[in-house]
């Protein structure tokens, strides 16, 4: 029996782009080793960054919102996994996957809690505290979490966004499955190959321009970070990557502040591999970051801040330091510049925690024994998850109706 995978995303992946893309392709590479035959689709229009499926082996399929024509398709498809890579593609598509493809495992890939980083944004903007109260009465945590109760597993990125889940919503653990960045080890070779703290010059600041934690950061450096650094550097570069920036981002190039705006870049590693340092300065956000992970791979050590590094290292030593206040930001991040023996030692941890908790050797077989217990016990799988059933009753009852009048009015 062939083994079928449909991927339903909100977004084609951008892998060069953004961690999500990232993310994605790094489950489409383990869902390709365990030969599974895999139809990407999505709503969305494709752009020419986006990630060439096709010459992964990935059949493509357009699809539209409120339209039978998908009830057509994942009937003849009839796939034995759905993917949804975000709780508002699990909205959208979940119940008609339930309806005319009853057994097919339904996995929710929530790449961050966006509830929480919605939650999170409003808190930062409004000036006022957040609190996971605040979250647990938001309006989107009821639906991203409904989502994820409606699924028969959620993978969770973040190792506090499983802990948030489980302490706070008390949910059941079974229906979640903690799985951050599936990666290479990084061996004495490649260490190797790393270049040295005496050929490596200037800092570096990536971020997709879509993203608002990522403008916030880029104008927080820019404005109160940048020039405290300058201060003791007078010489100091920071060079800003990002797709998609705005024009008022691109507007803050100043060569003369040592301050570069460069835009879009096609290896954003190349760049990072050649940095002495990473600033990441995030004031709100979720998930674990891309370029905090990248920075580890390519020996680059970082300073960022407490939901920077949220997630992301347990209790191990960073690579780097962890610092909210521009001063103290500023001053780690001249420190750590000028201080070989603390760099070294940085680049070591990064190493450390990539080799320690994003291993794919050792996530690769959880994720794949996960999947074959569902694949072969779903049914009492369910059974202990009644709230999930419960909503998806309901659901599927409420929505069905809505989504007809929405296709007829459309006619």
């Amino acid at each position: 029996m062939s083994k079928k995978l449909l991927i339903i995303g909100l977004v084609w992946p951008e892998p060069s782009a953004t961690a999500a893309g990232s993310r994605m392709l790094q489950l489409i590479t383990f869902f390709l080793s365990k030969e599974y035959q895999i139809t990407f689709a999505s709503t969305a229009q494709e752009s020419e960054h986006t990630l060439d499926l096709s010459s992964l082996g990935l059949q493509k399929e357009s699809i539209q919102l409120n339209h039978g024509s998908f009830d057509d398709f994942i009937q003849k498809l009839n796939p034995s996994i759905v993917l949804f890579d975000r709780f508002i593609t699990e909205e959208q598509f979940g119940w008609r996957v339930s309806k005319y493809t009853p057994d097919a495992v339904r996995i929710l890939d929530t790449e961050d809690l966006h509830s929480l980083r919605t939650a999170r944004k409003e808190a930062f903007k409004s000036k006022t505290t957040f609190t996971v109260d605040k979250w647990l009465q938001h309006d989107m945590t009821k639906r991203e979490v409904a989502s994820i109760y409606r699924s028969d597993c959620s993978l969770i990125i973040s190792s506090y966004e499983m802990e948030l889940l489980l302490q706070h919503t008390k949910m059941p653990a079974h229906i979640l499955m903690h799985l951050p960045f599936q990666l290479s080890k990084i061996d004495a070779q490649t260490k190797k190959e790393w270049i040295s703290f005496e050929n490596r010059t200037d800092f570096i600041c990536i971020g997709n321009g879509k993203h608002a934690p990522n403008i916030d950061a880029f104008l927080w450096l820019k404005n109160e970070i940048w020039p405290l650094i300058r201060k003791k550097m007078s010489t100091a570069k920071v060079h800003i990557y990002g797709a998609y920036l705005p024009q008022h981002i691109m507007e803050m190039h100043k060569p003369s502040e040592g301050f570069y705006v460069h835009g879009r870049v096609v290896d954003a590693k190349k760049m990072m591999v050649k940095s002495r340092l990473n600033l990441a300065p995030l004031r709100f956000g979720a998930g674990i970051k891309g370029k905090l992970v990248e920075s580890m791979l390519c020996g680059t050590p970082s300073i960022t801040t407490n939901i920077g590094a949220e997630g992301m290292h347990q209790e191990l030593s960073w690579n780097g330091s962890i610092v909210d206040e521009p001063q103290e930001f500023a001053n780690a991040a001249v420190e750590l510049y000028q201080n070989q023996e603390k760099w070294n030692q940085a680049q070591e941890n990064g190493a450390f925690i990539i080799n320690k908790l994003y291993d794919k050797t050792i996530l690769d077989p959880i994720l794949s024994a996960k999947i074959n217990v569902l694949e072969n016990n779903l049914e009492n799988h369910r059974q202990q998850n009644f709230i999930g059933t419960l909503l998806n009753h309901h659901t599927m009852a409420s929505t069905t109706y809505m989504s007809r009048w929405i296709a007829e009015k459309n006619k």
